[in-house]
């Protein structure tokens, strides 16, 4: 019969003190969102005087009508949708195999190449040298002036260099090698299906950074069709008139602002959803991954 350990009050002391932080922090990372969310849907009176704090008060759907009119909505949400796949799949095939070749001790100028690629993380060109390469490469207005400069990630190479060094231990390679394998063998058919974790996060991270994407499309690109979700909802609440609003005939000033308050928060939610639904899906990797990616090598 196991004996069950009694706490001393020392722990349940640590356990209140524990818990009440991390409810602290679970409170501060989540209101915002719930705000949006509630505030969305609430009459911007009510959101102005500071009545909604949990509950939405004044239910309406206007932002959200308003919002999914603006026919360039739906051209920005199939925009960034191809930008972050093409992106994400380029990042992947760059970043993996080079975080596989890095982490191998007998790769020659393994560490000449880390140390270049480490220098880079804290001096660049800047924004000028940048803009003006991509211009010379014929990449204005185009989709891969966004994917193809941050094609790799050195932070994240790091992270995916030290998965490899401490997940695939070197007894698998010399069982692959016995078989008559190489490296090409021994990287799809070994490290591959052992780094489902790493990669998870890695598609989190960089679907994250190209659905987000908005200065580097302020910068490269001029034909509205292209514009990322981003852009297009940055340019509807910037742009919002009396002329949207009842077509501009008399259209009261206060009620203007209302509904622009009201399209505020609604394009938020709209752009913050397909990240929060894609979360879930990879987030029973993303603890591992990470931890396990940052901790060892």
């Amino acid at each position: 019969m196991k004996l069950l350990k009694m706490k001393t009050k020392s722990d349940i002391i640590f356990d209140i003190i524990n818990y009440s932080f991390l409810a602290v922090i679970f409170f501060a990372a989540f209101y915002p969102l719930y705000f949006v969310v509630i505030a969305s849907f609430s009459d911007p009176t009510y959101v102005n005087a500071g009545e909604t704090l949990f509950l939405p008060k004044g239910f309406t759907l206007a932002g959200y009508e308003k919002a999914f009119e603006y026919k360039k909505i739906w051209i920005g949400y199939k925009n960034s949708a191809i930008y972050t796949l093409i992106g994400t799949c380029i990042n992947l095939a760059v970043l993996i195999p080079a975080s596989f070749a890095l982490s191998r001790k007998e790769l020659v100028g393994r560490k000449i190449f880390t140390t270049l690629m480490l220098f880079t993380m804290y001096f660049s060109g800047g924004t000028i040298p940048v803009y003006l390469l991509i211009k010379n490469l014929g990449l204005m207005d185009t989709m891969w002036a966004l994917v193809l400069p941050g094609a790799f990630s050195v932070y994240n190479m790091i992270i995916c260099r030290s998965y490899f060094q401490g997940n695939v231990s070197e007894e698998l390679f010399e069982s692959v090698k016995l078989d008559g394998g190489g490296y090409m063998r021994f990287f799809f058919s070994v490290v591959l299906p052992l780094s489902k974790a790493i990669i998870a996060v890695m598609v989190l991270y960089h679907a994250l950074g190209h659905w987000n994407v908005y200065v580097s499309a302020l910068y490269y690109l001029r034909d509205g069709d292209k514009y990322p979700l981003q852009l297009v909802l940055a340019n509807l609440t910037n742009s919002l008139t009396n002329s949207m609003v009842d077509g501009g005939l008399g259209a009261d000033t206060a009620e203007t602002e209302k509904l622009r308050e009201m399209i505020r928060y609604s394009t938020i939610l709209i752009a913050a959803l397909p990240m929060i639904i894609l979360y879930p899906f990879v987030q029973k990797y993303f603890v591992t991954g990470v931890m396990i990616g940052s901790v060892k090598g």
